[in-house]
């Protein structure tokens, strides 16, 4: 078939509709730039789609049955409890469905032209959709990721699923093998738990969450003692049939069975077959190269979110593409990356955002640090009761004073952990902390007490 040029240009061309690419999309629009969206095929990416939204959808469902089951303690009498799955997984699909449609009503008042299609950069300023090329003055890459799926003996068995898969399950499983303790295999290790589906995560490293403070990461274990099996320092070796076998940190060969097997051990950027290799493109494995402006080494060319491999999280790729966005316009900015919240949304919640204490002595801070339980907030106590698990922890800097990074776990973590981002972001020390008002009685109070320990 022979190529096509429209001979239409565009200011802006984006590849992927995620929370990078539609965001950036959205705000280029706004001003006043000629922007074409390609996605491959549903707006909102992985994170809509597949990610973030869906499980938070369940994960809420899954809250109101543990909250209904708890509800005695509270003073509130209810019958027999039940889940139902299938309306459950109707009102994930309604959810995602409702959001889709926003984000096309974003594009539409943006003036942003959608398109949707398979993309292939050529060159530095031109992208193939179906054998047609469009020119743009910029072309920014927003493809994301996928989940990675290792080699291992028997990992291609319908019931060995990833996160795309799991969320599309039409019956519950009575039991559950999660092969891997990062952010994803904890969710839905907390999801298919709080359900009563016997659930065991097998983690390669010695702790859950390599980003989360190892001391909270220990308590929050605790806290699914009986709920969840963890296995650390353990390696898979094959999944026999419904048996997953792994090799313990003693080297004792071992196996657990179950009827749904979850592989989430991580994710690979999105690569393969949009000629960014005969482009000229300079990537790795890890993902696209870029500076602190996202720009790669094609001129031009701007890269941004998962691909890059800098930070998996969607709202890192949408500040990625307001820095590429405004490099683009001229306005000086950069990425940075001391600041960035992250939360997982188990029972209890996790939050964190900064250094860790181990972190901060590596990178050669004398370190001061302080901690706190939840329960010293009313609202927690009377809304989580007495045996709520949760625990506020500032590190600091003790000769400068400057706070490092906050790490939270319990009830409404995510929901507050942009504070100290902004703290953080703004370079305010304990004693600047200790001066802003927060509500009461909140649960994000407990972050202000905190700072009074120093």
């Amino acid at each position: 078939m022979a190529k096509v040029s429209t001979g239409a240009q565009y200011d802006l061309i984006i590849i992927g509709a995620g929370p990078g690419g539609y965001e950036m999309a959205e705000r280029a629009g706004h001003k006043g730039q000629k922007v074409l969206l390609i996605e491959k095929k549903y707006l909102g990416g992985v994170c809509l789609n597949w990610g973030c939204i869906p499980t938070k959808t369940l994960l809420n469902s899954a809250k109101h049955f543990v909250h209904a089951k708890e509800a005695p303690e509270f003073g509130v009498t209810t019958g027999e409890v039940k889940f139902d799955l299938g309306k459950t997984m109707a009102w994930k699909q309604e959810v995602i469905e409702t959001l889709r449609a926003g984000i096309a009503g974003q594009m539409k008042k943006s003036k942003v032209e959608v398109l949707f299609g398979e993309a292939k950069l050529i060159g530095s300023r031109q992208v193939e959709v179906d054998g047609t090329i469009y020119e743009g003055d910029n072309v920014v890459i927003a493809t994301g990721g996928s989940p990675f799926v290792p080699p291992i003996p028997g990992a291609d068995q319908p019931h060995v699923m990833t996160s795309k898969e799991i969320l599309s399950v039409e019956t519950m499983p009575k039991s559950l093998v999660v092969i891997g303790g990062g952010v994803i295999g904890v969710e839905f290790a907390s999801f298919f738990s709080s359900l009563g589906v016997k659930v065991d995560v097998i983690e390669m490293l010695d702790e859950i969450i390599p980003f989360m403070d190892r001391g909270q990461a220990k308590r929050f274990r605790a806290a699914l003692k009986g709920k969840v099996g963890f296995n650390l320092g353990c390696r898979v070796t094959a999944i026999d049939g419904h048996a997953v076998k792994y090799v313990d940190k003693k080297g004792e060969e071992k196996a657990i069975n179950a009827d749904i097997v979850l592989m989430s051990v991580g994710r690979s950027p999105n690569l393969a077959g949009m000629g960014f290799e005969e482009a000229g493109l300079d990537f790795d494995r890890r993902g696209i190269k870029t500076d602190d402006q996202q720009r790669t080494n094609l001129p031009n060319v701007y890269a941004i979110g998962d691909v890059t491999g800098k930070s998996q999280l969607a709202h890192s790729a949408t500040r990625m593409g307001e820095v590429a966005l405004n490099t683009i316009l001229g306005k000086k900015d950069r990425f940075r990356t001391n600041a960035i919240p992250w939360a997982v949304y188990s029972m209890p919640e996790i939050a964190g955002c900064g250094m860790t204490e181990d972190q901060a002595k590596e990178a050669g801070h004398n370190v001061a640090s302080a901690s706190l339980p939840m329960m010293m907030s009313g609202r927690f106590l009377a809304e989580n009761g007495k045996t709520g698990p949760g625990q506020v922890k500032v590190v600091i800097d003790a000769d400068t004073r400057a706070i490092l990074g906050v790490h939270t776990f319990g009830a409404y973590s995510s929901e507050f952990i942009w504070g100290v981002a902004a703290m953080i972001e703004a370079g305010l020390r304990v004693e600047d902390a200790q001066e802003i008002v927060f509500p009461h009685p909140t649960v994000g109070e407990v972050i202000r007490a905190t700072m009074f320990q120093f």
